[in-house]
Formats: C-alpha cells, sequence, structure tokens
C-alpha cells in the first residue's frame, strides 16, 4: 500500500510538472504573427512570384519589405483561443485585395512548447 502512494505521487508531481511546463512554454500571439508572416511570405514567394511578369527576384523583394504589412493583416484576422497549457489560432486570411494570386484560406494552428503545427488548411 505505501509503495503505491509513493508511485502515485511520484505520477502526480510528473504530471503537474509536465502542465508547468506546458504553461509556460505556450506560445504568445506575437510568437505566432511572426510565425504566421514568415510562412505567408514564403508562400507568396514559392507559388506566387512565378504568376507575375515583374521578375522572381524583384517580387522576393517586394514581399520582404511587405512584412510588416502582412503581419499587421495576420494579426486583424486572427482569433486566438488561450487554453493555458496549449493555444490555438484561427486565421482567415484573404490578401485578393492587394495579391490576386493568393487564394483565401482559413487555418487553424495548435500552439504549443514554443512550436507552432497546424492542424487545417482550409482554402475558402
Amino acid at each position: 500500500m505505501k509503495i503505491l502512494k509513493v508511485v502515485a505521487s511520484v505520477g502526480a508531481v510528473v504530471v503537474l510538472g509536465a502542465i508547468a511546463g506546458m504553461a509556460i512554454t505556450n506560445p504568445n500571439p506575437d510568437a505566432y504573427k511572426d510565425y504566421a508572416t514568415e510562412r505567408l511570405a514564403e508562400y507568396i514567394k514559392t507559388e506566387g512570384c512565378q504568376k507575375v511578369p515583374i521578375g522572381q527576384d524583384n517580387c522576393e523583394s517586394i514581399v520582404e519589405s511587405a512584412q510588416p504589412q502582412l503581419a499587421e493583416i495576420i494579426t486583424n484576422s486572427t482569433q486566438r483561443q488561450n487554453f493555458i497549457i496549449f493555444s490555438i489560432y484561427k486565421t482567415e486570411l484573404s490578401l485578393g485585395r492587394w495579391v490576386p494570386f493568393v487564394p483565401a484560406y482559413q487555418f487553424e494552428t495548435l500552439g504549443a512548447f514554443q512550436s507552432f503545427y497546424i492542424f487545417k488548411a482550409e482554402k475558402l
């Protein structure tokens, strides 16, 4: 019986430690904004710059210089659900007004352990 109490106590400490670790490493909205901006810029460079007649290098430099605007668009189109030990970010992204070759998308991203995992990407 005493061994069972020790095992239960150790298990409880491990579980509480894991929960505390997850809470500490739950990434904040600024980290998501940086992550999503980087992913979007890479997508536009690889998929979109091939479709415009200004040349790959010119297009890529324009995308680089527009990253602050992309970050603002992402911030304004994202909702965060904070569950303390992880967060879910829902982003509905439509750049058609500025970048017509990028379709509208809805993303759902899990933020945990200082990382992001896109688990849903749906073309709208």
